[in-house]
């Protein structure tokens, strides 16, 4: 669950406001269909172009979550100098926006070929943004992403990546449909 902060008036006295993200916050007309280089991924967009084409007010995200940010640029050494751990902290920062760039730019083709294949079932890609997500655990960065867009629809497909571990397995599906209230989850594959 996020919670948002938002400020509101009331009688023009400015009051601070805490919600509660949750099935009250989606959207049904906003739909997160996750994408890798798969062709069940291909399925799935042509599936929802072809059947949202023509349904008006429709918003398609496309989002791929990027490959683990290697273990080295998860945490530096520490230090005991403050100054010197506030360099290290910075440093990487840095070192690790680099790698979601350049990794960014490698898996970019990904949500190029996702959107060329939505455009061509005839569903306007004026309406389609394309995202990336940071994996540190697949399910977490979907469930991440679909709380924070406030999607009424989460589509994904159910596969086995290129390496050996299952991309969309039964476990990141499973906690997708138990941690996600209020949103229609649609599994593929």
């Amino acid at each position: 669950m996020v919670t948002t902060m938002t400020t509101i008036t009331k009688d023009d006295n400015p009051l601070l406001k805490t919600e509660r993200t949750s099935a009250q916050n989606t959207a049904p007309k906003k739909m997160l269909i996750v994408v890798d280089d798969s062709s069940q991924s291909v399925r799935a967009v042509h599936y929802a172009g072809s059947l949202l084409r023509e349904t008006q007010d429709v918003n398609i995200t496309l989002f791929h979550v990027l490959n683990p940010m290697p273990r080295e640029l998860m945490e530096h050494g520490g230090s005991e100098d403050p100054k010197v751990e506030d360099q290290l902290g910075a440093q990487l920062r840095q070192d690790q926006e680099e790698w979601v760039r350049t990794e960014g730019a490698i898996e970019y083709p990904i949500l190029v070929k996702a959107l060329e294949q939505l455009g061509q079932t005839g569903f306007p890609i004026d309406r389609v943004t394309l995202k990336f997500g940071h994996e540190r655990d697949i399910a977490d960065t979907i469930l991440d992403e679909a709380r924070a867009g406030g999607y009424g629809t989460i589509v994904v497909t159910r596969h086995r990546s290129s390496g050996s571990k299952w991309l969309f397995n039964s476990s990141v599906t499973d906690r997708l449909v138990r941690d996600l209230s209020g949103v229609a989850i649609w599994i593929l594959g």
